[in-house]
């Protein structure tokens, strides 16, 4: 029987066989994520404040036949951005796909927020989205095949909810971050997009999440009426890794349970 006349193959357009992935932030969700991506074909170096969670994420990843190289990254600092981009494209020739999961949230009343826990949060999230895409871009820039970025956002960057005001604005700028740098290095071939999850249980937030008031009040607002799951966001990051979204760019993809509907 012959093969059906189709352009459109899962094998070539959804896989990322042979791909060279930064995956940044590996604790809780960002395993979840790093070991989708091995599990669809890449290969990975994963990156991470705590060595001990890079290292953890490599060993799983290699159980899957891809290779895994791990290394500590303080995101803040743009010089170890630009280091784990050149060990990426030492370990592996070159790179083709950046994944930055590093995050972090300080809730409380904006009243109560201080200069220095306004301070931190950007740097990680705001300060260190930029630099590690500016470090991937110029990566991409000197190879001169392009590659893609994707960074982690929230819903929260496109809706509002107290006592996160700090968070939100750093995601805000992140979404916005996506579109400008979409736009402006369109030109080299690389795609820029983000990922906006909306509340999802991990074991860093299992207390807060659990607590029965606030779990109530969440599920006020979700029209699918559960938490959202690691497992949830893998197929998301692995679509605007492949082939099949190199015409997607700017873009931010909301997985939220409905949250943004209403």
């Amino acid at each position: 029987m012959s093969e059906p006349a189709s352009a459109w193959r899962f094998d070539q357009m959804m896989r990322l066989n042979g791909k060279k992935i930064i995956a940044a932030g590996v604790g809780g969700l960002g395993q979840a994520i790093a070991l989708g991506l091995a599990d669809a074909g890449a290969d990975l170096v994963v990156a991470d404040l705590n060595l001990a969670a890079a290292e953890e994420a490599a060993e799983k990843i290699r159980t899957l036949g891809r290779e895994a190289w791990p290394i500590r990254l303080d995101v803040s600092q743009p010089e170890e951005c630009q280091k784990v981009v050149a060990f990426a494209a030492e370990k592996f020739g070159h790179l083709d796909v950046l994944f930055n999961g590093v995050g972090i949230n300080i809730r409380g009343p904006s009243l109560q927020v201080t200069e220095a826990q306004w301070d931190r949060l950007h740097s990680i999230n705001t300060k260190g989205g930029f630099f590690f895409a500016q470090a991937a871009a110029r990566q991409y820039v000197k190879q001169g095949t392009g590659g893609k970025i994707i960074t982690i956002a929230s819903h929260l960057g496109i809706v509002g909810m107290e006592e996160r005001t700090s968070y939100s604005a750093s995601k805000a700028a992140i979404i916005n971050m996506t579109r400008s740098l979409a736009h402006e290095w369109a030109q080299h071939k690389i795609n820029v997009n983000a990922l906006a999850p909306c509340f999802t249980r991990t074991a860093i937030n299992a207390e807060t999440m659990d607590d029965p008031v606030f779990y109530a009040k969440l599920m006020e607002r979700f029209p699918i009426k559960r938490l959202g799951r690691a497992e949830d966001l893998v197929g998301a990051v692995i679509y605007m890794a492949a082939p099949a979204s190199d015409f997607v760019t700017g873009q931010t993809m909301v997985v939220d349970g409905g949250w943004l509907t209403w």
